[in-house]
């Protein structure tokens, strides 16, 4: 099939999917194109297909880990990532994520849309496009775009149940209003029993190793970010159980790829429409254009032309 695919595509892709684990491909789209993007960051961690609706709409699919799941968490290049779907256009990135429940009633195969972050990383992944020599700063006190948020969390309470297996998708609507917190840490172990109490102490609601810096780049690249978070487990944080095992993660995977391409499916008309009127997509546009403090004196050349490749005309 890859060879049948076109290697170009000329016309601006503004959705982007990132398919996370146990989500490698869209099956409910015929692809037209696979392409390679090449960055000043390097290369995506996948070829991104383009594959088009009913309606002609295009749509670029990339699999963070890799189509063989071939990257860690912390060696996923995301700025590559974040950087190649921007270059096609994209507006609007709908992330998928396989995740740790904790609370009890985020039950397994469950489906998550967050609001808020708590960043546990260690330092390790490059988190930013900015640098020494071009310094700029971003607003991350809401690290998910709202209206992205609100449109996914609104479309999927008219369209209940719109998982199979009686999965439920939790929002912060269905949380009585209170934030939905996802943790993300390093990696690639999973957390202790007691890391797993001392997040649960924090309201945090899932965890994962995804969530940053992609979250951060796309805010960078003034792209609406949203993730959604498929619960695969319990974590480690219940006592009356072992701690959570490969085994027991892979045994929910298959049932959570089926929910997101099914989930995604019915999404995808609802995004097309207010991307197309303007409604989403466009909040942050031209946000990163007064962001950099570093004065004429201390610019890094080619760490300024890398921004510039991606915001031309930004900073000429």
């Amino acid at each position: 099939m890859a060879a049948e695919l076109a290697h170009t595509f000329d016309e601006p892709v503004l959705l982007g999917v990132i398919g996370g684990t146990g989500l490698y491909h869209m099956d409910s789209l015929t692809p037209v194109a696979r392409i390679t993007v090449e960055t000043p960051w390097g290369k995506p961690s996948s070829p991104i297909t383009i594959s088009r609706t009913p309606s002609g709409f295009p749509i670029a699919f990339l699999a963070r880990h890799g189509y063989h799941h071939e990257y860690t968490p912390t060696d996923v290049p995301a700025r590559a990532n974040i950087a190649a779907l921007k270059k096609l256009g994209v507006r609007v990135i709908v992330a998928f994520s396989a995740v740790g429940s904790l609370q009890e009633k985020i039950r397994p195969r469950d489906f998550v849309v967050p609001n808020q972050i708590i960043d546990r990383t260690k330092g390790l992944r490059p988190s930013s496009f900015f640098g020494t020599g071009f310094v700029g700063h971003v607003g991350f006190g809401e690290p998910f775009d709202l209206e992205l948020n609100k449109t996914i969390s609104s479309f999927a309470k008219s369209r209940t149940p719109v998982l199979n297996s009686g999965a439920i998708l939790h929002t912060k609507e269905t949380n009585d209003n209170k934030d939905v917190v996802l943790i993300c840490m390093e990696g690639p172990a999973f957390s202790t029993r007691a890391e797993s109490v001392l997040y649960r102490s924090w309201n945090g609601s899932v965890i994962n190793m995804s969530a940053l810096p992609e979250a951060k780049l796309a805010k960078e690249a003034e792209i609406a970010y949203q993730m959604i978070c498929m619960s695969t487990d319990y974590d480690a944080w219940r006592e009356d159980e072992e701690p959570v095992t490969v085994e027991t993660v892979v045994g929910n995977l298959k049932a959570n790829g089926e929910n997101a391409n099914k989930f995604i499916t019915a999404l995808i008309p609802k995004l097309e429409e207010e991307i197309k009127a303007e409604k989403l997509g466009v909040s942050l546009k031209g946000s990163i254009k007064y962001s950099v403090s570093t004065s004429h004196g201390g610019i890094d050349p080619t760490l300024k032309a890398n921004l510039n490749w991606l915001h031309p005309g930004y900073w000429e």
